[in-house]
């Protein structure tokens, strides 16, 4: 057949063939190119996208604004930012060094001796002008006393009961479930009683001063005599610690300061215990409950990949349908 056709008809047949294999692969090179144009635009329009999109602002917003109030929970104030206060830094009162106490920890629990001791400065120093009105005779039970220690305590205040038959109040001895009694009968009595200075209660005073139990320890530590210049009422005593300097409550010193410091030291964490006596229990179900989730993620974890192991390993194969025109 071939021997039959004319040279130049065979020649126009190959320049003919080497013209369609040259297209084919121009047009395999334009495809590829245009893959990759479309690959590199996609990716661009993504990367725009995402920060152009409104979560990745919010999200930068929310970073920034953590990240300076952290920094100011810190530091107390921004760098290269000057503060403008109402009051001098004296009137606010020295900052309190943090101080490594034995139950700051995670896993740590209060020091129970130390608490005993506390209750004990408590009774016979600051009890003759601060109250404790949160704190019942129960609640030393099996923390820092017994049951037959606190009944004892609790039966020598007389508390005020009744009526009785006869519509009477009266007086009998104190139970468990009695609260810790106050010094004053009322506000006007312990105001007249202090110069006109009413003493806090003490069951919350951790929660409720900045500095919590440094701030208590360094004030019950950091009486000091008045620098020069600094004038202070009689009945009045300095401490730095204290807003303003000038203080009502007297200095409890016998002389020791390692005495002083350690009555300091044990009423402070008696104190602490007052203001949170679930702390220890907190510290316990804390630590159950990590272990208890950790095992359960655990477990999730192995059902997770024992579910979808079948199907993030599975194989799938396309073959495409066959292009008869080629």
């Amino acid at each position: 057949m071939l021997s039959r056709l004319p040279v130049a008809a065979l020649k126009s047949q190959s320049i003919l063939g080497a013209s369609r294999s040259t297209f084919s692969a121009f047009r395999t090179r334009a495809t590829s190119q245009v893959r990759f144009a479309s690959s590199s635009s996609a990716s661009s329009a993504t990367f725009e996208s995402l920060l152009t999109s409104r979560a990745s602002l919010i999200s930068a917003t929310l970073f920034s604004v953590g990240s300076i109030a952290w920094y100011t929970h810190l530091y107390g104030s921004l760098p290269f930012i000057g503060e403008v206060h109402a009051n001098s830094l004296a009137d606010d009162g020295l900052h309190p060094a943090a101080l490594p106490w034995s139950h700051k920890g995670l896993f740590d629990s209060f020091d129970h001796s130390s608490i005993r001791r506390g209750f004990q400065v408590y009774r016979e120093v600051c009890a003759a002008c601060h109250s404790l009105d949160r704190i019942a005779w129960r609640n030393l039970v099996g923390v820092s006393h017994t049951a037959d220690e606190a009944r004892l305590l609790a039966e020598d205040v007389e508390y005020t009961d009744g009526p009785d038959d006869k519509g009477e109040m009266f007086q009998r001895p104190g139970k468990l479930s009695d609260y810790l009694p106050s010094p004053y009968p009322n506000e006007e009595a312990a105001r007249a009683g202090n110069g006109g200075a009413l003493p806090p209660d003490l069951s919350l005073i951790i929660k409720a001063r900045h500095g919590g139990a440094d701030y208590v320890f360094s004030l019950l530590t950091g009486y000091i005599d008045p620098p020069a210049g600094v004038e202070i009422r009689d009945g009045m005593n300095y401490n730095p610690y204290f807003p303003g300097g000038a203080i009502s409550m007297a200095r409890y010193d016998d002389g020791t300061p390692a005495t002083t410091s350690q009555m300091a030291k044990d009423i402070v964490t008696f104190l602490n215990w007052a203001a949170e006596p679930e702390h220890d229990d907190r510290k316990k179900m804390g630590i159950k409950a990590v272990i208890l989730f950790s095992a359960l993620f655990a477990a999730s974890i192995g059902v997770k990949r024992f579910k979808w192991t079948v199907i993030k390993n599975r194989k799938i194969f396309y073959n495409p349908p066959k292009d008869l025109n080629h």
